[in-house]
């Protein structure tokens, strides 16, 4: 039997999805459910001075309002206030710290009930002058307390790199920023709660079943296991559901004030204050290099914004301090409060943001060198980590170098910018380089083989779109010689063993070794127990000289003395055999520097009257070590690049300065890529063998793809017309404006 895994295998829950099957979180059909909505505040920054909720809980149908005025105080509101969204406004008190803060619930019988005595709710408040925008508060910037959670400083340096920078020859400073970005995922978040007792069920649309379970346990100080989290399916996060947020608890809270099962669902419009976005980034990018264009020396200092009332840090300074080769290097991250909620992740958090500074400061000095754009990333090629001065674990990015080039046509490129035209339209190519670490936590799976030949594996991880039930059956079937049609994969529940949030890109570098090593046990239990038959065709032999394929066990030097798996356990009596594993990072994983890489190349068509730029061919080329599916590996990576043009031309959260409203909270004025949008994407994986990362040499591909796309994208502009936007998006009234 041909090995499953790196098949382009068809998600095997794509039948129930396309065909309505699968069940979101807003769709349980729970009995008795009410409904509820929330209430909003309509200023930037004050107090609730006055509440009237008397014609909302006169209104027909209506349970509940929910105040700071009647909300219960929840043991746990003070748990871990730098965590985005577990802890703060949870109604504890009238504090309005930023527009669409949530001050309210109200439950009704219906949705639509709901929604109009939410409307019917009066609110005067004592209002005071809001910090809108980051720039409104560049003054009081500060070094972050709770970097990476605490687990690093948010600065760092090697060498001197002030000297360096002043001695040498060739020098670029330079300021890029980015905007304030919303995630927009197919399916808006919802919860659905229901209490039992002391027990709380919750149905979550959700990016980490354990960790939701363990914040809401924590805010109502009840055990753990008193909650049960549930998320078969969730329609896109992107990061936006890798926090618990407060309309979670307040859900829950409903649910135990009226007794009664409660589902929330946000609306569009409050997907936009309700769950995080990704920060403004300020980024002041100095690079020196001596007159062969090595670098000497890289200073990248990034501001930030974040909350009043927590702290979120955009770590936009960390892939430059390991992504080339240079012996002196500074970052520093600050942040500057305002009110606004708090920022959280975002695809490739920190990586996509300072990619695109670092890569277009790249592109900018090999200009001015006179050099390629690649040969300059060439030229300073990292082969180890300088940064935490270790070796990589495995890197490839040459090789996706010279593979995307190869594939692109770089060598073709007439190096002039603004050069290429064709009657109005000017054409550009331009290229970036892609990095993200290769993260993994401790996971665990149980797989079950009953004696129809059929095996569940299980694991309480969750599928937010990227096909992980697929890749949990090709690597269950593979280690235990089944077809992936007898496989079933069963996960987004609590109840099952647990795993990390699906962030970072570590779901299937984590999971599936634990999916690998249960299979495993299993594998060696049922080579026992036929080894171990006295009448059996298999009986007395070795189990090293045993395989197993197609459901069926034989002797590798004589296949027709075989035995069917069924067959096996019924004579051994035996309904299943089972195992269970948790699988954690390795002891000597620090000794190593882990990241995926990658390279883009775009070419993108400016209209030279309408400053309209479209992107017209893309190459990426990535290596992330194993690919477990290379129909779904594709289908990230091109969902990557799309989410990066969006980035570079398109996407951009519009704050009013005055009342630090949101003012184009919806896709119709938030502007996402459209199918019209995305040209042919062509993409490269490089295959690689990393036997340190873990022990299917499993590297995350979901955040890789979008790092550096951004910054192609812009040095393509660069290259069509000579002229640099450094304020993404790249819209047409700044390219035009653009000297």
């Amino acid at each position: 039997m041909a090995a499953s895994i790196g098949a382009g295998l068809n998600r095997v829950d794509g039948h129930l999805k396309v065909s309505g099957g699968a069940r979101y979180a807003g769709e349980e059909p729970i009995a008795n459910m009410a409904h509820a909505v929330l209430i909003q505040s309509t200023i930037g920054k004050g107090r609730v001075a006055e509440i009237d909720t008397g014609a909302a809980e006169r209104a027909p149908g209506v349970l509940l309002v929910l105040t700071a005025r009647n909300a219960p105080k929840l043991p746990g509101t003070k748990a871990n206030p730098r965590r985005p969204g577990e802890a703060y406004p949870l109604l504890q008190d009238d504090t309005v710290d930023y527009n669409g803060q949530h001050i309210g619930l109200v439950v009704a019988e219906t949705f639509e009930q709901a929604t109009h005595a939410a409307r019917l709710v009066a609110v005067r408040y004592a209002e005071e002058p809001p910090l809108a925008r980051l720039e409104q508060a560049l003054d009081k910037a500060m070094v972050p307390k709770h970097f990476r959670d605490g687990a690093r400083e948010p600065d760092s340096r090697r060498g001197d790199p002030e000297a360096a920078f002043a001695a040498a020859p060739v020098k670029l400073d330079q300021t890029y920023t980015t905007p304030v970005e919303h995630h927009n995922p197919m399916e808006p978040h919802a919860v659905t709660a229901a209490w039992d007792g002391g027990k709380l069920t919750l149905y979550h649309s959700t990016q980490g079943v354990f960790p939701s379970r363990k914040t809401v346990a924590g805010l109502f100080g009840i055990p753990v296991d008193d909650v049960h989290v549930i998320s078969h399916y969730v329609g896109g996060g992107f990061g936006t559901k890798g926090s618990t947020w407060p309309h979670v608890t307040l859900t829950a809270v409903a649910s135990r004030m009226t007794k009664r099962p409660v589902k929330l669902m946000l609306t569009r419009r409050q997907m936009y204050s309700s769950n995080g976005y990704r920060s403004k980034t300020i980024q002041r990018l100095r690079l020196a290099a001596d007159a062969d264009g090595r670098l000497v020396a890289m200073m990248h200092d990034g501001i930030l914004q974040t909350a009043t009332f927590g702290e979120f840090v955009e770590p936009v300074g960390l892939p430059t301090e390991m992504m080339y080769a240079c012996p002196n290097v500074a970052v520093t991250h600050r942040v500057a409060p305002i009110n606004a909620g708090l920022p959280t992740f975002m695809r490739a958090p920190g990586e996509a943001t300072g990619m695109y500074a670092l890569e277009s400061a790249m592109d900018e000095l090999a200009a001015q060198l006179a050099v390629d754009p690649l040969e300059l990333r060439l030229r300073n090629y990292a082969e180890r980590d300088e940064h935490g001065d270790r070796p990589w674990s495995s890197k490839s990015l040459k090789a996706c170098y010279e593979r995307g080039a190869a594939a692109f046509g770089w060598a073709r490129r007439n190096r002039r910018a603004g050069a290429t035209r064709e009657g109005d339209v000017l054409i550009g190519s331009g290229m970036a380089s892609a990095t993200y670490p290769a993260n993994r936590s401790q996971a665990g799976a149980t797989v079950r083989l009953g004696a129809d030949g059929t095996a569940v594996v299980r694991s309480g991880t969750q599928d937010i779109g990227t096909g992980t039930y697929t890749i949990m059956t090709q690597v269950a079937a593979d280690a235990l010689g089944l077809p992936p049609s007898r496989v079933i994969a069963e996960l987004g529940d609590s109840a099952m063993p647990a795993t990390p949030v699906s962030g970072g890109s570590q779901t299937a570098a984590s999971v599936m070794p634990a999916i690998h090593a249960a299979a495993k046990a299993v594998r060696e239990q049922l080579l026992a127990l036929a080894v171990g038959l006295n009448d059996g065709p298999l009986a007395g032999a070795k189990p090293a000289d045993i395989d197993i394929a197609n459901g069926a066990l034989f002797l590798v030097r004589d296949p027709s003395q075989r035995e069917d798996i069924g067959a096996v356990l019924s004579r051994a009596g035996r309904d299943a055999i089972a195992a269970t594993r948790d699988v954690q990072p390795a002891a000597d994983a620090k000794k190593y520097g882990m990241h995926a890489f990658g390279a883009h190349f775009a070419e993108v068509r400016v209209d030279t009257a309408l400053g309209e730029v479209r992107v017209s061919r893309y190459v990426g080329a990535f290596a992330a070590g194993r690919i477990l599916n290379a129909k779904t590996a594709r289908s990230q990576a091109i969902g990557g690049i799309v989410y990066g043009l969006g980035m570079a031309l398109t996407e951009e959260t519009h704050v009013d300065a005055r009342t630090a409203r949101i003012v184009n909270a919806n896709i119709a004025e938030y502007l996402v890529p459209v199918h019209a949008d995305v040209p042919a994407i062509e993409i490269v994986l490089v295959d690689e063998d990393d036997p340190h990362v873990n022990a299917l040499g499993i590297k995350g591909l979901g955040e890789l793809p979008m790092v550096g796309a951004a910054a192609a994208i812009a040095n393509a502009v660069y290259h069509a017309t000579g002229r640099r936007v450094r304020d993404m998006p790249i819209r047409p009234d700044k390219l035009i404006a653009a000297s």
